[in-house]
């Protein structure tokens, strides 16, 4: 039977799963797949695994065990090994890359920030800086015929959203990035123009949350700041 991986962590950490169930149902029993250095907290893998939120919460709780007790190695829900043996054998090889990655999490949280802009603002705020954009606009009111102009004017305005937008998450990283102790950033969504991680220190969650809200407080209401964490640092293993 395949293998469900759900964290790596150093062979001294402690293991505390006796109240902990794994994936499945009925629930699978969890254990530990060991070497010298690293060990992996494991169980049989179901079949027919979806991410329902029973599996979700059960994977979520043996992360925030494992966590509370030190540093380790989220994996993502869903990741399946062949067999104990493969394991085992990963973890000889990536030795000294996941000792590495345990250090660098270690006392550590992540944290996920995203920001929106609301549309209509930034598009007066474009509008009101470019006089390109004001000559192309008013050009397509006495003309609306014109369908080069109206493309043209689209794309100018796609331009600049984007390299405001790029401009702006710069800034904003950059301010925050020295709160952190490393920063990931994410592809934007749809509706975020700011999608980044950081590897905050636990001792210092208070301030860099103080740090984030100082930013949104700055940026005013056309902004909406979604701060979610603590989490376990999937963007850093």
């Amino acid at each position: 039977m395949s293998t469900y991986i759900y964290a790596i962590t150093a062979a001294d950490h402690p293991l505390r799963l006796d109240d902990a169930v794994g994936v499945g149902e009925p629930a699978s029993e969890l254990r530990v797949v060991r070497t010298k250095h690293l060990s992996a907290v494991v169980s049989d893998a179901p079949e027919d695994l979806r991410a329902k939120r029973r599996d979700l919460v059960a994977h979520q709780t043996v992360l925030e065990g494992l966590l509370a007790d030190g540093a380790a190695l989220p994996m993502r829900f869903g990741l399946v090994g062949p067999d104990d043996d493969q394991v085992h054998a990963v973890l000889e090889q990536q030795r000294e890359n996941y000792a590495e990655r345990l250090g660098e999490v270690d006392g550590c949280l992540e944290y996920n920030l995203k920001i929106a802009r609301d549309e209509q603002d930034l598009l007066l705020e474009i509008v009101s800086e470019s006089e390109e954009v004001r000559a192309l606009n008013e050009r397509t009111r006495r003309n609306p015929g014109q369908q080069g102009d109206m493309m043209a004017l689209g794309e100018l305005i796609s331009n600049e959203v984007q390299a405001r937008e790029e401009r702006e998450s710069k800034e904003i990283v950059a301010r925050l990035t020295p709160a952190a102790v490393r920063v990931s950033l994410g592809e934007p969504t749809k509706s975020h123009f700011v999608n980044v991680s950081f590897l905050v220190k636990r001792e210092e969650s208070a301030a860099f949350s103080q740090a984030v809200h100082e930013e949104a407080e700055k940026r005013g209401d056309a902004y909406t700041v979604s701060l979610n964490g603590p989490l376990p640092p999937y963007s850093f293993v």
